[in-house]
């Protein structure tokens, strides 16, 4: 079986939960402008509970979130900002930890009707810029159409760092996997492997449809003869109806256990995933136990 790395987990509701600032719109912006100091104690919460990679906290560090004003004025500093709290963080670690360079939905989450190419291009190559000195990956994270997935990577093409793209997925379990576009993840999967992709991820989705998803990629992957890592990092909400407009309200939580997420977590290695962490509401608690059965894994 493939070598299993540790992902963090969700840094929104991690911050929220350790009592950081946290209102809308700003989300997880609101600690760094405000109180920088939770965001290195949110990052040091993961690593102790066993992450090796983790996340800079850069995903709301655009318009939608901040604001036109702000993020003209502050977005890039911010987003650097967040790239050097997290390799700082990595760097005093003990054990050996990456940072993964962020580049989020431009316009939020699960949003795919609001999407505009060439203003995206611009919002996250501003992003990339503003992190890449200090992160040794990617993550194009909540990818909710294969258009976005195109110019994720575009911003991404000249990097020499390895690029990863998660996907988010259309909650509801069925026998083909969709993203939140609607779109085949199977399209999508066919159309990313044209460009510089190092690994192909799901993430900010219900846990259940992902093993749909792997499925559908690995079909894919067998029929192109290629290889790519596979990753997921599922969210702990209730399913997120196709009308659901995020700035608007918080997306309530399910009573999702460690254990739970757990046995998810060992279908999506048995399909080939080797990274593996949370999204929203996957706390330090989840990731330790994710950590504990890779240690058991490595000693069998």
């Amino acid at each position: 079986m493939n070598k299993l790395t540790i992902l963090d987990g969700g840094m929104g509701r991690e911050l929220k939960r350790i009592g950081a600032p946290f209102t809308q719109p700003l989300w997880s912006a609101q600690a760094l402008i405000e109180a920088p100091h939770f965001v290195t104690q949110a990052h040091q919460g993961f690593i102790d509970a066993g992450a090796e990679i983790i996340t800079v906290n850069s995903y709301a560090c655009v318009p939608f979130h901040l604001g036109e004003a702000l993020y003209q004025a502050q977005g890039a500093a911010l987003a650097q900002q967040a790239a050097v709290i997290a390799k700082e963080v990595a760097q005093n670690a003990k054990q050996n930890v990456l940072v993964a360079g962020s580049l989020p939905p431009a316009f939020g989450s699960y949003r795919p009707e609001l999407f505009e190419s060439e203003r995206a291009f611009t919002i996250l190559d501003t992003l990339y810029k503003a992190q890449d000195e200090h992160v040794d990956l990617w993550i194009g994270e909540t990818i909710s159409s294969i258009e976005e997935a195109h110019v994720m990577a575009s911003v991404l093409k000249g990097s020499n760092k390895p690029c990863y793209y998660a996907f988010t997925l259309n909650d509801v379990v069925s026998e083909q996997a969709k993203l939140r576009s609607g779109e085949l993840v199977s399209d999508a999967v066919a159309a990313l492997l044209e460009q510089n992709v190092a690994g192909i991820f799901f993430n900010c989705s219900i846990p259940e449809v992902i093993e749909q998803a792997f499925s559908d990629t690995n079909a894919v992957l067998a029929k192109q003869n290629k290889s790519v890592v596979l990753g997921a990092f599922a969210n702990g909400f209730t399913p997120i109806a196709r009308d659901y407009k995020a700035n608007e309200g918080s997306q309530a939580y399910r009573d999702i256990s460690p254990a739970e997420y757990l046995n998810f977590s060992k279908t999506w290695y048995s399909q080939g995933a080797s990274v593996i962490g949370g999204c929203c509401g996957i706390g330090p608690e989840f990731i330790e136990v994710l950590a504990s059965w890779k240690q058991a894994l490595e000693s069998a």
